[in-house]
């Protein structure tokens, strides 16, 4: 029996070493669909709800493997449906390949049913490398170079076989005029800077007194390089979203998260410092960086396009964040003077103490940060965890403490909601043998994670350890939003556009053979996260939350809040009277001390 293209493309992949193809299937991608028949499904074709959610799956299973990641798709609506998690792919800076199908050759260009023009379509988002295989002879060099690609440049590449190239008999490039041969193998090399360039970025941080770090997901494999620059400097370390799991929370001068979902300590700390180093982060927001003109900074990132941005840096580092900082630290000068960062630890100490008091606060019913908080201490050694984009990620970004092996993740730079149920999913299948745990917020749950649900009732069963936990903040409210309207608009709830039905999850998560636990009272909190972790099977636990608990950014006054919580009056009439009366002594308890 002879090759056919989809068969070979298949070969390819396994040559590669890919074992999972998160997909959807369709007739547009009929031919690769008797292939893995052929191949007794390897890799393995992992069916998702919808095609988005198989690119969600492939982003969580590269970004917690350090693999590539690879979704496929049927043409027109598969591969437009793709979309969406490819750019979060894209904008995180994650390793992902799409190969979607497209109509037979000879129809293109006739109008034909479900002709899209994907050249166009994926030319952003796959601007890497994207390209349309229309002769057997293209392969193996296209599929090689769009997964090289990928790999190299932490980017999203796209394969588009149309439908009829599917079937054709394999022919490989000869040696000939205008035929391009290619090799497996991802060679492996680690950028480190020039000694000027290090020597002059010592001559910077070796000139302040008040240094603070800021680390990415860049950072992630130099914890102990960061450890000994943060203690030789007598700096403190902030972490952006993306960069949660790479320092321990539990180190007395790392100030957590920073941004709008960030703490107290990192404003602080990025307010009065006089001395800037960011490790393996593009962190957008300026605003939480030092006004410009206060502090000397350096960057280190491995991408030579990624430098330079967000602050005038005064030297820019290219290099691999271990390396180079292995390389920076016998040039920098052991600080004698710990007020700085005595300072800091104590502004850490003191944030961690308002977390706690945060959590335990009175709600209507259910207090979302105390969900959050009573999880801390109970994560596995070795958990995943995701986050969904909404008010669960500021419980995820302030209240969980990662150490150690622990990983974690959400869409940092898309910021799309959706990814959480599909993040854990891909996780699972890149670490069948350890926990993971999804927060979602109620809106993206009933956007695509309850589909979700029934692919992991559909696989649970292969993975050595079985629990996946999706914790719901069921609050009836689109939350993040609800709040942004009141911060930044000044506008009330606007209940036509927010206000969203509730649904029994853990009815749902039983009814497909899962365990589902409802909670609707703080006492219920703490147990319903001990039984889930205990759970033979996957968990859904559906916290009913209250939607008047306001995730507080860290710049924020009393004022401010209470000005932004005054907008409820006019669209919550029934809570009205509680608000007026409350609020302000409520909120107060929020806000740590001298920040009123």
């Amino acid at each position: 029996m002879s090759t056919k293209v989809s068969d070979y493309i298949l070969q390819r992949l396994r040559e590669w070493d890919v074992e999972h193809v998160f997909a959807y299937p369709g007739d547009g991608i009929n031919g690769l669909l008797a292939a893995w028949g052929r191949a007794e499904n390897n890799p393995r074709f992992v069916q998702s709800r919808h095609e988005e959610m198989s690119a969600f799956e492939a982003v969580g299973y590269a970004k917690f493997s350090g693999r590539v990641g690879v979704c496929a798709a049927t043409s027109g609506p598969g591969a437009i449906h793709l979309l969406n998690g490819l750019y979060d792919a894209k904008l995180d800076h994650v390793p992902v390949v799409a190969i979607v199908g497209q109509t037979n050759r000879s129809a293109m260009g006739g109008s034909y049913q479900q002709e899209v023009d994907l050249i166009s379509l994926y030319k952003d988002v796959a601007s890497d490398f994207c390209e349309m295989v229309t002769v057997p002879e293209q392969l193996p060099n296209v599929l090689d170079r769009a997964l090289r690609t990928a790999m190299a440049r932490r980017s999203v590449t796209a394969l588009i076989v149309p439908a009829d190239v599917q079937e054709l008999d394999y022919s490989p490039p000869e040696h000939a005029f205008k035929m391009v041969p290619s090799s497996l193998d991802m060679p492996h090399s680690t950028a480190v800077p020039d000694d000027e360039d290090l020597r002059r970025a010592a001559d910077v941080l070796n000139s302040g007194g008040k240094t603070a770090v800021l680390i990415g997901q860049g950072a992630r494999g130099a914890r102990t390089e960061v450890t000994q620059v943060a203690e030789r400097l007598g700096a403190g370390v902030a972490k952006a979203l993306l960069g949660k799991d790479a320092l321990d929370d539990d180190l007395p001068y790392v100030t957590g998260a920073i941004g709008l979902l960030g703490t107290r300590p990192s404003y602080e700390m990025m307010r009065d410092c006089d001395t800037l180093l960011v490790i393996g982060s593009s962190f957008p927001y300026t605003q939480f960086l030092p006004e410009f003109g206060q502090a000397r900074a350096v960057q280190i990132d491995i991408d030579p396009h990624m430098v330079g941005l967000r602050y005038p840096f005064e030297v820019n580092l290219v290099g691999d964040a271990a390396r180079t900082l292995r390389r920076l630290l016998p040039l920098l000068e052991q600080t004698e003077d710990r007020t700085w960062q005595k300072t800091i630890e104590d502004n850490v100490a003191r944030w961690w103490e308002v977390m706690e008091r945060r959590a335990a606060v009175e709600a209507d019913p259910v207090n979302p940060e105390y969900v959050t908080h009573a999880l801390s201490g109970l994560l596995p050694d070795d958990v995943i965890l995701s986050s969904d984009s909404g008010s669960a990620a500021n419980w995820y970004a302030r209240h969980l403490k990662l150490r150690g092996a622990m990983r974690g993740s959400l869409s940092g730079t898309l910021a799309t909601m959706g990814p959480g149920v599909p993040y854990a999913i891909g996780a699972k299948f890149a670490h069948g043998d350890r926990p993971a745990i999804a927060l979602v917020g109620d809106g993206a749950m009933q956007m695509n994670g309850m589909a979700e649900l029934i692919t992991v009732a559909k696989y649970w069963r292969d993975w050595a350890d079985p629990r996946l936990i999706v914790a719901v903040f069921n609050n009836r409210d689109l939350n993040q939003v609800t709040w942004e309207m009141r911060a930044m608009e000044g506008a009330p709830q606007f209940l036509p556009s927010q206000s969203i039905p509730d649904v029994g999850y853990a009815d749902f998560a039983r009814s497909l053979g899962l365990a589902g636990v409802r909670i609707e009272k703080p006492d219920g909190v703490t147990g319903a996260w001990e039984a889930a972790l205990a759970a033979d099977r996957p968990c859904v636990l559906d916290f009913v939350t209250d939607p008047a608990v306001p995730p507080i950014p860290p710049h924020a006054t009393l004022d401010q809040i209470e000005a932004a919580a005054a907008s409820v009056l006019k669209g919550d009439s029934d809570r009205a009277a509680m608000i007026r009366q409350g609020f302000r002594a409520k909120v107060q308890e929020f806000l740590p001390g001298g920040h009123r």
